[in-house]
């Protein structure tokens, strides 16, 4: 039987058993976590706690530009909630697009605890331009600075593929160069 004596233990199976993906963080290293977000993201509890956030970040460089933006607007503004979508990571390197919704619960130091919640966003549309399958995903492998080899590795195809659907994305993102490409696809997220 399932000890729910107490408004504590009824609120800690809450979290442990929701359906939504939870993560709770002090200065960015994860404290707790739940089911659902170890089903999301591939790992086991024990990989994740006492870890930084960084492991759920497809690079230490997003992970310190959405810190960085966070951070900053909610001691700007005084804010307690915090939402955004932005690129996120799974054990098996599956990059994918997310909405991520947090917390603080010390607004005098937004970093200091922190709960967030994750959701895949599925057919996320880049700047209104329409996307195929296969350029939603090879686009954030771009904006990571991934080279067309790297890619093709990454995905199992060809460079000659990646250099194909590299130069349609420019094309549909009105860009000259994989630099302004980047730039676009950073700005989208």
């Amino acid at each position: 039987m399932i000890d729910t004596s107490t408004p504590e233990k009824a609120g800690l199976l809450a979290f442990r058993e929701s359906p939504v993906a939870h993560v709770m963080v002090r200065y960015r290293r994860i404290i707790e976590l739940n089911g659902a977000l170890e089903r999301m993201f591939g790992y086991r509890r024990s990989d994740l706690i006492g870890r930084s956030a960084q492991r759920l970040y497809p690079s230490i460089t997003d992970f310190k530009r959405l810190g960085e933006v966070c951070e900053t607007e909610m001691r700007k503004t005084g804010a307690t909630y915090w939402e955004d979508e932005r690129f996120m990571q799974t054990s098996d390197q599956e990059v994918f697009w997310a909405r991520a919704r947090g917390s603080t619960l010390s607004p005098e130091d937004p970093f200091a605890l922190m709960i967030w919640t994750f959701d895949r966003v599925e057919g996320r549309q880049y700047q209104s331009v329409r996307l195929t399958p296969r350029e939603r995903e090879i686009a954030p492998l771009i904006g990571q600075g991934m080279t067309s080899r790297m890619i093709g590795e990454r995905l199992g195809i060809s460079t000659r593929t990646v250099e194909t659907h590299r130069a349609r994305l420019m094309k549909k993102f009105g860009v000259n160069n994989t630099a302004e490409l980047v730039s676009q696809i950073v700005v989208a997220i």
